[in-house]
């Protein structure tokens, strides 16, 4: 049996664990945390969003971008410290301006089939996540705001999806909480939204029923080449003696780390561009039966304050935004938390937000936007990383496009799982 190691136990390392084992491999998967989803699985937006595909390689987003550069509560922001790795990121940002279409396009077609599979999984497995099916909704202030989303509406429809314009009335329709004059709307049906926390715990559960080993609190510091397979290294942060190490072999390596991908990709003589894209998140804790009743259960995203929401059972709003360029800080400041709570304050005053939870994690983020989806050019070594602002939405399918990737190494010339032909072409592109 093919033993592969996967890095990281967030949600593209726990379903691609998934993935593999339904292959019949063997499957070791290492994480520094005590438990899965620990980091940037913790607390997102909650969204299942292809309608939130468009990649941000636009003009649009860097004139916004300097225009927001001075305003500490900006939905975008930007450390000018300099750093090498930054510049040379936003660098080749721009230099993929020209693929914002095609790359548009395409994601959306993989989001699209992404939800097939992590609803599938979570019916066969049991899975409870708070998964709501109501859709989502866009809203827009202003005429502007809308004609530039319906441009991005032309390509979203393109790559399949079934997202269209809603009237004022409408929206208030679709989610009568909503009291504020809008100029319009998208509204995406068939978009959900979930806990991926709950999701990626309850996915690792699973894996180990299946036979999966998870290996938490493991420092990986080491990965060799060991004749036809590799010997991964690494300290045991669980151990009273620092000193302790562990140490097993493997015959593959799939690197799914998130924001460390980096690292362990030039450990393994590669090159994988990822930065850490700061987002916070609230959850705001919905503690009487006013608040409950006075909180959207449709999923919205507000598209001028760049902030997504999502209902989380029958007590928990979730509320996300803002994107920071600031390396890998991971400090929860107060000032770019304000804004989220302020949002709710002014779209529904009757939501009680004496208890707020706040959160910060670094999104994965390549300059093209798309997920790296690979082999290695060592032979063995495979990358499912970089999925950016969409690795909840993009993981299950992604998952399963590495696996195939995994099986060809091996030989076995299974039919792809993901069959789409530009779903395809995707994956060469971020390769």
């Amino acid at each position: 049996m093919t033993h592969i190691v996967i890095i990281g136990a967030g949600i593209t390392g726990v379903t691609t664990a998934y993935a593999l084992l339904e292959r019949g491999y063997k499957v070791t998967v290492l994480d520094k945390h005590r438990y899965a989803a620990m980091e940037t699985s913790f607390a997102n937006g909650g969204q299942l969003s292809a309608s939130n595909a468009e990649v941000w390689n636009s003009t649009a987003t860097i004139l916004k971008g300097l225009r927001w550069m001075f305003r500490r509560d900006a939905p975008l922001l930007m450390n000018p410290r300099p750093n090498w790795h930054k510049y040379s990121w936003m660098s080749e940002f721009v230099a993929n301006i020209g693929n914002y279409r095609t790359n548009t396009i395409e994601t959306t077609r993989l989001a699209i089939e992404a939800r097939k599979h992590l609803f599938a999984i979570a019916e066969r497995e049991g899975i409870d996540f708070d998964l709501e099916r109501r859709g989502i909704l866009h809203i827009y202030h202003d005429k502007k705001g809308f004609e530039s989303g319906l441009r991005v509406n032309a390509l979203l429809q393109e790559g399949g999806l079934d997202r269209r314009p809603v009237t004022p009335e409408e929206i208030r329709s679709i989610e009568p909480t909503l009291r504020k004059a809008y100029y319009g709307g998208f509204y995406t049906p068939s978009d959900a939204t979930g806990d991926i926390h709950k999701f990626t715990r309850g996915l690792a559960d699973a894996c180990k029923r299946r036979g999966a080993t998870f290996i938490h609190e493991a420092n990986i510091d080491s990965i060799a080449r060991a004749g036809s397979g590799f010997v991964i290294g690494w300290a045991d942060l669980a151990a009273s003696d620092a000193a302790t190490r562990g140490m097993l072999k493997a015959d593959g390596v799939v690197v799914c780390a998130g924001v460390a991908s980096r690292h362990f990709a030039a450990l393994l003589d590669e090159r994988v561009n990822v930065y850490p894209v700061k987002g916070y998140s609230i959850t705001v804790q919905l503690d009487s039966a006013e608040s409950r009743n006075a909180t959207p259960t449709v999923s919205l995203l507000d598209e001028a304050a760049k902030i997504v929401t999502s209902r989380l059972g029958a007590d928990r709003f979730r509320v996300a935004g803002t994107a920071e360029f600031n390396d890998f800080n991971r400090d929860i400041r107060a000032d770019r938390v304000q804004p989220l709570v302020d949002w709710v304050r002014s779209n529904f005053p009757a939501v009680e937000t004496s208890r707020v939870v706040p959160w910060a994690g670094l999104r994965p983020m390549m300059p093209n936007m798309m997920p790296v989806i690979r082999a290695g050019r060592m032979p063995g070594v495979f990358f499912n990383t970089g999925h950016g602002h969409l690795g909840w939405t993009l993981s299950a399918a992604t998952a399963q496009m590495i696996a195939g990737t995994i099986d060809g190494w091996r030989g076995l010339n299974a039919p792809p799982t993901v069959p789409s032909l530009v779903v395809e072409r995707a994956m060469r592109r971020a390769s």
